[in-house]
């Protein structure tokens, strides 16, 4: 009777054959990293892509840019005037579903207007139950690791959980008070019902763009890619907004920030795309509102640079995201600015770099840290394309 045939020896159950994986999965990455850094990597970072539809662009930076000039107006002129910061949060909720049907586009605002009311909600709850700076900081980070997941789950067009992450970070300011959270989460709900009234009101101004562009498909994702996703993304944000923390920064979440808009990118390539092109749009964009602060121009001009930065960034991001990040980073610090006035220029404005940069340098470590074997052969395609000097495949 012939003896059974062997059956194959798996790497976990051989020391040797474990070390071999090991050796080649770190030998994958350290040339996944190469990759990144090849002068070709910079190069494309810096060159323009062709935007989907510059009119949508507009008519979403028009919308963004009137809802957040009326929250302003009316929690300027309520019984809050210290809360219009919370109000254009909420109002942020109109740069979603630019794409999207009118109906469907409806329901995506209710729905990110929700999120950033909840953002707010949660953050100052840990705060006013006694959560301690560093309990804060993680969940800041779950609210980016839950907001990547429903964003994915739900096809939510825009900018992503960036958005989210943003409103949580901006509640991490102490609450000693039940009144003060829920002027808070009011105030920000408020910014949203009035994201959701511009929209509808204006969303006719979409209906030709709408019948001519073909709107970017998300390709469905599984459950388990999804929290995958979503896991990843929180570990980014928690790691940054922990170093800044322990480095004694005033804003961790902005570091938070940084590592969740990087991880953001669908492929290895455009996460470090993203990386490099934050850091030199931060850059600009810092010293850009350090010079407008110095300045101290009163209230309602701010609140007018902060309306046009607005508009001209849904217009010329798509070109470029570091073109976006010049306008919006003086947009991000003054409205930031309107709910902390103490802080100086040129704090902000330097703090903001260096948070930038953290999360940045984290999200892409992480993000090749956690790449799949997939998606380095991507990158690998996508390299020997770049080099021959053809297009993405």
């Amino acid at each position: 009777m012939p003896a059974p045939p062997r059956r194959p020896i798996k790497p976990a159950s051989n020391p040797s054959h474990r070390r071999r994986f090991r050796r080649n999965a770190l030998l994958a990455r350290h040339a996944a990293a190469r990759r990144l850094l090849a002068p070709t990597q910079f190069r494309e970072s810096v060159g323009l892509n062709r935007n989907v539809s510059p009119y949508m662009g507009g008519i979403a930076g028009l919308q963004a840019a009137l809802a957040l000039l009326a929250a302003i107006v009316v929690i300027r002129h309520s019984v809050w005037p210290q809360l219009v910061g919370f109000a254009a949060l909420g109002a942020l909720a109109a740069l979603f579903g630019r794409f999207a049907p009118l109906a469907r586009r409806h329901g995506i605002v209710w729905i990110c207007a929700s999120l950033l009311t909840s953002a707010v909600f949660i953050t100052s709850a840990a705060s006013l139950l006694g959560a301690s700076a560093v309990m804060v900081v993680l969940v800041v980070a779950f609210i980016a690791a839950a907001s990547t997941v429903i964003f994915a789950w739900g096809k939510l067009d825009g900018p992503g959980a960036v958005i989210i992450v943003f409103a949580a970070g901006a509640a991490m300011t102490p609450v000693d008070s039940w009144s003060i959270l829920a002027e808070r989460t009011l105030a920000t709900a408020a910014g949203g019902t009035v994201a959701w009234l511009v929209t509808s009101a204006t969303d006719f101004l979409r209906l030709p763009e709408l019948a001519r562009v073909q709107a970017p498909v998300q390709p469905a994702r599984p459950w388990p890619h999804m929290l995958i996703a979503g896991v990843r993304i929180g570990i980014g944000a928690a790691v940054a907004a922990l170093i800044a923390h322990a480095a004694g920064w005033n804003h961790p979440s902005w570091a938070a920030i940084g590592a969740t808009a990087v991880m953001q990118g669908g492929h290895l390539h455009v996460t470090m795309n993203r990386a490099l092109q934050r850091m030199a749009g931060t850059l600009v964009g810092a010293l850009l509102v350090w010079v407008i602060l110095e300045a101290e121009p009163p209230f309602w001009a701010i609140v007018a640079i902060i309306v046009i930065f607005q508009y001209v960034t849904e217009i010329i991001i798509g070109y470029n995201y570091a073109l976006g990040q010049i306008t919006v980073t003086p947009m991000a610090l003054l409205m930031t600015y309107l709910a902390s006035p103490v802080a100086t220029a040129a704090e902000m404005s330097i703090e903001r770099v260096f948070d930038t940069m953290l999360g940045a340098v984290i999200g892409i470590v992480l993000a090749l840290l956690f790449s799949t074997m997939d998606d380095r052969l991507y990158l690998a395609k996508h390299h020997r394309s770049r080099q021959a000097g053809g297009g993405v495949p």
